[in-house]
């Protein structure tokens, strides 16, 4: 990931991140017959972030994350 840190006097005294990251999801419960397709479940993400994600939205599959708010935004692929 590529972030910018601004230094002051050999210190950092700022990092900015991307807006957004695509991270893949490590784990997450399975879905089960009558899950809301309007629901949400937790994911844990490689980083070790979780979020909650619509429940069509499995393990393995690769996602886009809202960095400020640490929300799902949308599935980018499998």
């Amino acid at each position: 990931m590529m972030v910018e840190i601004l230094f002051h006097n050999g210190k950092a005294i700022d990092v900015e991140v991307p807006q957004t990251v695509e991270l893949k999801i490590v784990e997450t419960p399975p879905n089960f017959k009558g899950d809301s397709q309007g629901g949400k479940k937790p994911a844990t993400l490689e980083s070790g972030a979780v979020v909650q994600i619509p429940f069509h939205v499995l393990e393995g599959e690769v996602i886009r994350v809202d960095t400020t708010r640490g929300e799902y935004l949308e599935r980018v692929g499998k």
